[in-house]
């Protein structure tokens, strides 16, 4: 059973569709870490260009599901509800595996280090248990 639905996620974070690349969040403790689900379609608009004839989702796209994941973590403490997170940077971006329409990516942003506005998340990807995509994001938090 899911922690957040769609609905709630928007009551966190500003993104709506077709921006809002995660579909629920199965596991949350505010500030320290979210595991979101994201059931990929064949109906995203990505896959009309990238690419026709064998539908990947892009790694960037991956990522920024990754930093929304982050974002309902840090964003659910009672400090920062109603703030955006943006993204600041992005470091070790790894990619070992296609994304592509009927997997159910598992996104999971651990934050590890947060300063004032700016913190930094350690964030996985995995479909089927296998691990797709990885990154280190630093985000900062709106004033």
């Amino acid at each position: 059973m899911s922690v957040l639905s769609a609905k709630e996620i928007m009551e966190i974070i500003p993104h709506r569709q077709p921006f809002m690349l995660i579909d629920t969040i199965e596991e949350l403790e505010p500030g320290i870490r979210a595991v979101a689900r994201k059931c990929v379609s064949y109906n995203e608009p990505y896959f009309a260009g990238h690419f026709p004839d064998e539908p990947v989702m892009p790694g960037v796209l991956i990522i920024e599901a990754l930093a929304q994941t982050g974002a309902v973590a840090i964003l659910s403490q009672p400090e920062f509800r109603g703030k955006t997170a943006y993204f600041a940077a992005i470091q070790a971006a790894k990619f070992k595996g296609k994304v592509t329409p009927g997997d159910v990516l598992t996104l999971e942003t651990k934050i590890v280090k947060v300063k004032g506005p700016i913190g930094v998340g350690e964030a996985k990807a995995y479909v089927d248990g296998k691990l797709v995509t990885s990154a280190e994001l630093t985000f900062a938090i709106s004033q």
